[in-house]
């Protein structure tokens, strides 16, 4: 049966920083979800399971083959979809065969099937699209698509997919929870995606304690996981308790036994005391007292050691924290109006036309519709970094937008000198406090926005635009909770709850749109 294990597995960055240790796992036929925080080390166990990067210390055993899709879909100059499926030599066997150039040889090694079973990959994912095309002139979303099939086509034992939904819009999402919830061997899929997680047969959680594996669906994990906690945080304080307790009564003997041999001594000074019985008490007190001892240290022990097995039941993570200040918006004002908009990116096609739209007070409003219909084009043409081709766009107010690539942030600078850029009233205490309210503390302040990988860029692009002791009465936000993990998607969710100005977001998570109370929804592409 195919199967991948883990046996003490280890890896450390080139630095030096341990990001697995010691992991021991089996993955079977089964789709499992593998959870955690954002740097905990997913995507590299992810790697290390393909072979891309190798052990620093114990082993995977691959008994099976495996494909696997990346978070980002890279693409060569002239590279097409066959490319990706890597069967260009065949599909050009074919097509010369059908223009009747072929030898005889060639004839007989052509792959006629080869054309029907590429057609059927590429329907599994939702995507019409011809075998030459170029993955250059495709968007992101279609892309992943085109990856995908091409993970499937190749009919390995297992799937490895990397957040597989954060470039897919709706359409896209349904054609790949459809795909799994009919494939039947194994799937290793690292997901925030908690509509796709809900379609799994297991989740395993890596967390900086180990990993573990829960039978059922996101739900059904996240119910269990409460539970546990709950009961290893009990544990915990009655473990201390006890502690505590001992403490206290060892403390209480130790001064009654000090008063008893204070007695005593005055007693045998006086003279009134026989000397063999002075001895015999002072032996019996030391006897007794060093069985207390030893009875006070056993009971310390037990409960320092219950105490600690509940601590390592409990992963300690720094929590993240949104408190919004209010932008002081008023119900009636003018927010956007946009008159038979039309509007492209600069040398293509316009991808938006005759588009009128109005925006008044505090609004919450998601801009929704298939890759490509222009939801981007959208934002940036409100937030004014983008001219529209023609028609009138008037926006009253001052805005914020973090577009997908968080291009508000210079990358050659750090995070504390772009927060200071973006809020110059800020003093150097006040930039570090709101830093470290999105777990840049200290030195991981300093750090080159260009350096972060996407769930800290995007995590960067939040705490300057969220951050500032003045909010602008429009914030505009881009696929917010691509690449970040439940926890911190769950702080973003608090936070956007309570900001009180206009919000228009563009994101294919539903719940996340349920949880920040959208109430109107644009689509485009209709």
């Amino acid at each position: 049966m195919p199967s991948i294990i883990l046996s003490r597995l280890s890896w450390s960055a080139p630095d030096g920083t341990s990001v697995l240790s010691d992991l021991d796992f089996r993955f079977t036929s089964e789709r499992i979800g593998l959870v955690g925080r954002n740097g905990v080390g997913k995507s590299t166990l992810l790697a290390l399971i393909s072979g891309r990067l190798k052990p620093g210390g114990g082993s995977v055993q691959l008994n099976g083959k495996v494909a696997e899709l990346r978070q980002t879909v890279q693409v060569n100059p002239g590279e097409t979809i066959a490319d990706l499926f890597g069967v260009r030599d065949a599909v050009a066997l074919l097509v010369k065969a059908e223009r009747g150039e072929a030898t005889v040889d060639e004839l007989e090694a052509c792959d006629w099937t080869l054309s029907a079973r590429l057609e059927e990959a590429l329907a599994e994912v939702g995507l019409t699209a011809a075998l030459e095309t170029e993955l250059a002139k495709l968007s992101g979303g279609q892309r992943t698509r085109a990856a995908l099939a091409g993970a499937v086509f190749a009919k390995r034992d297992f799937l490895l997919l990397d957040e597989p939904t954060n470039n897919l819009d709706a359409e896209g999402r349904t054609a790949l929870i459809a795909l799994l919830g009919r494939w039947r061997a194994g799937a290793i899929v690292v997901s925030h995606d908690r509509a796709l997680l809900e379609e799994m047969d297991a989740i395993a959680e890596l967390t900086s304690l180990g990993i573990n594996r829960h039978g059922g669906n996101f739900s059904s994990w996240q119910a269990r996981k409460a539970v546990e906690l709950a009961a290893a945080e009990q544990d915990l304080a009655q473990a201390e308790k006890r502690m505590k307790d001992v403490a206290k009564r060892t403390q209480t003997a130790t001064e009654r036994k000090q008063r008893r041999d204070a007695a005593g001594a005055r007693k045998g000074a006086k003279g009134d005391m026989p000397r063999i019985l002075i001895g015999m008490r002072k032996d019996r007190a030391e006897g007794s007292g060093g069985e207390a001892a030893r009875l006070a240290d056993r009971l310390r022990l037990e409960a320092a050691e219950a105490a600690s097995a509940a601590r390592e039941r409990i992963e300690r993570v720094e929590s993240l924290t949104v408190a919004l200040p209010s932008t002081g918006l008023s119900a009636g004002q003018r927010i956007v109006v946009m008159d038979h908009m039309t509007a492209g990116r600069a040398g293509g096609k316009p991808v938006l036309h005759d588009l009128s739209l109005n925006i008044t007070g505090p609004e919450r409003i998601a801009i929704s519709g298939p890759n490509g219909a222009g939801k981007s084009t959208l934002l940036h043409v409100i937030a004014g970094t983008l001219s529209p081709l023609s028609g009138r766009v008037d926006r009253p107010v001052a805005c914020a937008l973090l577009d997908q690539r968080v291009d508000l942030l210079d990358p050659s600078a750090s995070i504390a000198e772009n927060f200071s850029r973006l809020h110059p009233q800020a003093t150097h205490n006040e930039v570090r406090a709101a830093l470290a309210r999105f777990r840049f503390r200290a030195d991981l302040a300093l750090q080159s926005a260009g350096s972060l990988s996407g769930g800290q860029l995007l995590r960067a692009g939040l705490a300057c635009v969220l951050g500032g002791a003045v909010l602008p009465p429009l914030l505009m936000l881009d696929e917010p909770t691509n690449h970040l993990d439940l926890d911190s998607i769950a702080a973003i969710e608090q936070g956007l709850a309570g900001y009180d100005g206009a919000l228009i977001v563009v994101s294919h998570d539903e719940a996340f749109l349920r949880a920040i109370g959208i109430s109107r929804e644009i689509r485009l592409g209709q």
